[in-house]
């Protein structure tokens, strides 16, 4: 029975999330499908089926690390730029950020081709409510103008 409900949430993943990003040409439906096959085979073990990040994602768990985030409208996922979030997914937290990050977010630099992390990101961003993917995109002005 478990098994059963976790293929009907996979599957789920594959209907095309919002036409509303579609109609605003953010991203068209073959990407938005690619997008939501990636994430479900590359990502969603750790950020969850729904987007849901783990439990306790705020806290150190006993590694020391933080848990994945969500990458759902409760998340931080949307507080960064696409740039960020493309370098952090290609490269890994601490070598994009130069920063000495412990983290199980691996490098996908070696596993996903440059458009299958935009496709997945296009796919993640589409699952937002229109408020969020709003101001997500402010702060992608913002970032083009530094």
């Amino acid at each position: 029975m478990r098994k059963t409900l976790a293929i009907l949430a996979v599957s789920s993943m594959f209907i095309l999330p919002t036409a509303a990003m579609a109609a605003e040409g953010a991203a068209g439906p073959q990407e938005l499908a690619d997008g939501a096959r990636v994430y479900a085979e590359s990502c969603a073990s750790c950020h969850g089926v729904n987007l849901e990040g783990q439990a306790n994602w705020r806290q150190l768990n006993e590694n020391g690390r933080l848990p994945a985030p969500p990458h759902n409208a409760r998340g931080h996922t949307w507080h960064h730029d696409d740039a960020t979030l493309f370098g952090i997914t290609k490269l890994g937290t601490a070598e994009f950020t130069g920063l000495d990050i412990a983290s199980d977010m691996p490098a996908f630099k070696d596993i996903l081709s440059d458009d299958e992390i935009r496709a997945v990101l296009a796919y993640i961003k589409s699952r937002w409510p229109a408020r969020i993917r709003r101001q997500q995109e402010s702060i992608n002005r913002r970032a083009e103008n530094r």
